[in-house]
C-alpha cells in the first residue's frame, strides 16, 4: 500500500472555510483504479495557523502516480487556486509506502 499526505497550513479563523471546500468538492478518486480511502486530519493550532492533512490510501504507489497524471486529478485540482486567502504557502506532500 502506499499512503499519499499533502499538509495544509490554514490562516487562522479560516478552518471552517476550508472544511466545508473539500466537503463540497468533487475528487473523482471513484474513477481511479487503485484508490482505497481518503481522509481530511486536522491538527493542532497556534497563533500563525492550523494544521491540516490529507490522507489517501492507495494499493501502491504506481496507482497513486497513474492518478496524479490522469483526467480525473485535473478535474479535481482544476479549481484548487480560487482558495488562496484560505492557505498559508502551497501544501507539503509527503509519500509512504508501507513496510509491516
Amino acid at each position: 500500500m502506499f499512503i499519499a499526505m499533502n499538509r495544509f497550513k490554514i490562516v487562522p479563523g479560516k478552518e471552517e472555510d476550508f472544511i466545508t471546500v473539500w466537503k463540497n468538492r468533487e475528487t473523482y478518486l471513484d474513477e481511479v483504479p487503485g484508490f482505497i480511502s481518503f481522509n481530511l486530519l486536522q491538527g493542532d493550532s497556534n497563533a500563525e495557523y492550523t494544521l491540516f492533512a490529507s490522507h489517501s490510501t492507495w494499493q501502491s504507489r504506481e496507482d497513486f502516480t497513474h492518478w496524479t497524471k490522469s483526467e480525473a486529478f485535473r478535474k479535481a485540482h482544476g479549481s484548487a487556486g480560487g482558495n488562496k486567502g484560505l492557505y498559508l504557502g502551497h501544501p507539503e506532500f509527503e509519500g509512504f509506502d508501507t513496510v509491516i
